[in-house]
């Protein structure tokens, strides 16, 4: 199949030209993946990013993985508890070693759970109830609590937002604070650091010395046996140009495809689009708690409503079929799901009631700065039906487009929105990642040690630790409302409702797990 690239999209077509002559060079077998985004940041401390997560997976490993019914298993380690439920004994498996040839040892183990700790919002509530957390061996972490922490195993295994991912000692002793420079890991894949063009493309090779476990691959957890050469990451910001490519067999595999392009891919023989994230995505407004307007609560209640989820996820998504209206904080068809509080958000918005609001707060016209991503199907829209509802409702609004890593890079930044600070920004959010209020970061509480945006709210703390001392689901449950309604009355975020997106590869892309997280291993490539 010959394709037409418009000029604009030269670039990426010498992109994708260039990868595959590579790749053809260097490997036998050579997947090319367009992913959400481009990668720019590669720490998975520092930032929650899915794209930052997803290249996390591929070259580091974790301690306990979750398999697809949210169980933990072993990964790196197995453990015991004692019957007290204060100490957990971690013993690393063996074959374990670095890209560098270094063994994993318990000490590297150690110095990634504590840099992680400090960033993760579970992980601070962990490390809130340690007494100690050390190698008593080279391949025994022994980690000792004051007081029980039911969820430990799950917060240990989680797959996303932050996964306690194990580097070498000598990286994970970076201050939290700063990026790391030196990219080892012991995972399946290793990072190609001389082929890195950031933004626009990522080379990894399979690591040859990776020991696999024997269970068959499940989600995270499992064996991941690495059946290609060979993964390029390719940064296709034009979605039709990607889809151009999937179809001419350029690339290999779309993770997030445009519903209204699906048709251009009906038929096809040669291309297979499914829904391969099971759980699905919240979007949602976080605004920036240290700067005016939002730092005032009243402001931020008229912000919530002025908004209504059905024209921003009619824009973001075009097909109902595809997405569904929820004001639950912690997610809707989730145990602890309530939509307590955001009538207005789902119900059809509440622009008069916003402006009464603003002006009772003494709402000066301060400009609210909203950044932009211009290059994320998943992102594009919110941000503009967002900024001109609250226009409608009396903001001064001012959108700020920028690339998706650069909003990612940008939204660490404390200043002030005019110098080179923000106000607003919207993100996503896989389902499992928010639906438990301990984990949840939309929910940390800490100032500056919580997720961007920093409240400080000792209430929502408060309620944290009460669900964790609720020792039946009905008890739970009870709290998590509180939740919901404290989170909306303070506005720690807006919902803006749920959806899924499909993904697209080429057929002949066998073995990819319906996991939340899009992996490269159990994937096979055979000739077509």
């Amino acid at each position: 199949m010959t394709l037409t690239f418009r000029p604009a999209r030269l670039a990426a077509a010498a992109l994708i030209a260039s990868t595959a002559l590579t790749g053809a060079a260097w490997a036998e077998t050579t997947i090319t993946a367009v992913m959400h985004s481009g990668l720019r940041v590669l720490d998975p401390v520092i930032t929650t990013a899915h794209i930052t997560r997803n290249h996390a997976y591929m070259i580091y490993d974790v301690l306990l993985a979750q398999d697809s019914n949210f169980q933990p298993q072993p990964q790196m380690a197995d453990w015991t508890v004692s019957d007290d439920k204060l100490t957990y004994t971690f013993t690393l498996r063996d074959g374990l070693v670095f890209h560098d040839g270094a063994p994993v040892t318990a000490a590297d183990a150690v110095a990634s759970l504590n840099r992680w700790g400090q960033k993760d919002a579970a992980g601070q509530v962990i490390f809130d109830r340690t007494a100690s957390l050390e190698a008593t061996d080279d391949k025994t972490i022994t980690w000792t609590l004051t007081e029980p922490f039911p969820p430990m195993l799950d917060v240990l295994s989680k797959q996303s937002a932050l996964p306690p991912f194990i580097m070498p000692a000598r990286v994970a002793e970076t201050s939290a604070d700063e990026a790391i420079t030196d990219y080892t890991g012991s995972g399946p894949f290793r990072f190609v650091e001389a082929e890195f063009q950031p933004g626009l493309s990522v080379t990894y090779e399979k690591f040859d010395d990776y020991v696999p476990r024997d269970e068959p691959a499940d989600w995270m957890a499992g064996g991941k046996v690495v059946n290609v050469d060979r993964v390029v990451w390719s940064a296709i910001p034009d979605i039709q140009t990607a889809v151009n490519a999937l179809s001419g067999g350029e690339i290999d595999y779309i993770e997030q495809m445009q519903v209204d392009l699906i048709p251009l891919l009906e038929g096809d023989p040669n291309v297979v689009v499914e829904v391969r994230e099971p759980t699905g995505m919240m979007t949602m407004v976080r605004p920036n708690f240290l700067h005016p307007p939002f730092d005032n609560q009243e402001v931020r209640q008229a912000a919530l409503k002025a908004v209504s989820q059905e024209p921003v996820l009619a824009a973001m998504i075009g097909n109902p079929e595809y997405y569904t209206i929820c004001g639950a904080i912690l997610g809707c068809g989730t145990p602890l799901g309530s939509e307590a509080g955001t009538e207005t958000l789902t119900g059809g918005g509440g622009a008069d009631a916003a402006r009464e609001q603003l002006t009772a707060a003494g709402y000066d016209g301060t400009p609210v700065v909203i950044m932009q991503p211009t290059d994320m199907v998943a992102l594009v829209n919110q941000p503009v039906v967002v900024a001109q509802a609250l226009r409608d409702a009396g903001f001064t609004v001012e959108l700020q487009p920028m690339d998706w890593q650069t909003l990612v890079t940008r939204r660490a930044s404390q200043a002030a929105p005019s110098e080179g600070g923000w106000n607003m920004f919207i993100t996503n959010w896989m389902v499992p990642e928010i639906s438990n209020p301990i984990g949840n970061p939309m929910l940390n509480g800490r100032g500056d040690d919580a997720w961007f945006g920093w409240p400080t709210d000792e209430t929502a703390e408060a309620l944290k630790e009460e669900y964790i001392d609720a020792t039946t689901p009905e008890e739970q449950k009870a709290v998590a409302e509180r939740i919901q309604a404290h989170g909306i009355d303070n506005v720690l975020l807006i919902p803006l409702g749920q959806y899924t997106l499909p993904q697209a590869r080429r057929s002949n892309l066998e073995g990819m797990l319906n996991s939340p997280v899009p992996v490269f291993w159990n994937v096979s490539k055979p000739e077509s």
